[in-house]
């Protein structure tokens, strides 16, 4: 029996199984792959019914997605999703709804309160269980070699490159912080060289400047070092090493407590790197 045939019985092993098969999926069963790996939660604890229509598709899509993965019906890849979880005693939507039920009880600006910092906590816990310390040395490797990091990411990822360009620039370490402002996105990524590096960021939906633009240094092999939330990101496929980073929300908003956390980390532990070398 060869390795692929071994039926995965615990998330990581079936993680790795749904991204390696995920570019080979029909559409349907892509999107499903997409959800799952997005919200393993809600895959834990949801109906067929209840999780077809969060992830938009039929009943059966999700039996034919079992089947594609090895399984002989949904409930049987469902175990392995209950089985990551099995030793909480509340998830993060249990202890959201707590909150709630005490609304009427409680400061409703306190309520808020406690629904994000809940968030940001189910955020950083998730990343330090997923975080490979192998993975991190070989990005700041990556980043601490590069004559000038530049810093890729808009929208709602643009709040952390600005902060990690503040704080390269206070520790010494070149950077260039792609702001697009003026429309000149393209021609300030325009200089970079493959002796150079690329952090790039950006979630589901995926900011398509941060997409192309990412591309184009591709194209040129200048190495990239992304941080996004799905190995069917875009920029997965695009980066030397990328760091999966699942953040939870609060009535609609996401944390980027997780984010932060390791946009930290990287950019202390290059300049850290960089120093020994000098």
């Amino acid at each position: 029996m060869s390795e692929s045939d071994i039926l995965p019985r615990d998330f990581q092993s079936l993680k790795a199984r749904i991204i390696e098969r995920g570019p080979s999926l029909p559409k349907r069963l892509t999107q499903v792959a997409t959800y799952a790996l997005e919200h393993p939660d809600e895959i834990a604890f949801g109906t067929v019914a209840s999780i077809a229509v969060e992830a938009d598709v039929q009943p059966s899509t999700l039996v034919r997605f079992s089947q594609a993965m090895g399984y002989q019906g949904f409930s049987e890849l469902q175990e392995v999703f209950r089985a990551r979880l099995r030793d909480r005693i509340l998830n993060y939507e249990e202890r959201i709804q707590q909150l709630r039920q005490h609304a009427l009880s409680a400061s409703k600006s306190h309520v808020i309160f406690q629904g994000f910092t809940e968030a940001a906590e189910k955020s950083i816990n998730t990343l330090q269980e997923r975080l490979e310390p192998k993975k991190l040395d070989h990005a700041v490797e990556i980043l601490s070699k590069a004559e000038t990091i530049y810093l890729l990411g808009l929208r709602r990822s643009f709040p952390i490159t600005t902060y990690m360009s503040y704080a390269f620039g206070k520790l010494s370490v070149r950077n260039v912080l792609i702001d697009a402002i003026g429309g000149l996105a393209q021609e300030e990524l325009g200089f970079a060289s493959k002796r150079d590096a690329v952090l790039a960021i950006s979630f589901t939906p995926y900011a398509s400047e941060t997409v192309a633009l990412a591309q184009a240094a591709a194209a040129r092999n200048v190495p990239i070092v992304a941080i996004t939330d799905s190995g069917f990101s875009p920029l997965a496929s695009l980066a030397e090493t990328w760091f999966e980073v699942a953040e939870a929300n609060f009535e609609g908003f996401r944390s980027m407590a997780a984010t932060l956390a390791l946009a930290m980390t990287l950019t202390v532990a290059v300049a850290e790197k960089r120093g020994r070398r000098t």
